[in-house]
């Protein structure tokens, strides 16, 4: 279980997993949401910046934009040809 301690401010500090798993870091903002007696936070995405790299895994090389074309070029041909 995951904890946190409120300040004086009124303020919280994320343990560091939390914020690893969802990517937040400075300014990044989250959403709370509560119901019955729970609060659910959620992150919020203002742009591109704060998704880029997602989903990159380790050892994954990178693709061309040509290699993409052609992928989904290969894809829409399956898909109307039955």
């Amino acid at each position: 279980m995951l904890t946190a301690t409120l300040s004086s401010k009124g303020q919280l500090t994320l343990p560091k997993a939390l914020r690893d798993a969802f990517h937040l870091r400075t300014g990044s903002r989250v959403t709370f949401t509560l119901s019955e007696g729970e609060a659910v936070m959620k992150p919020l995405s203002s742009g591109v910046d704060d998704v880029f790299g997602i989903l990159k895994r380790k050892g994954q090389s990178p693709v061309t934009v040509d290699a993409m074309n052609a992928a989904i070029h290969q894809r829409l041909t399956r898909e109307v040809r039955p």
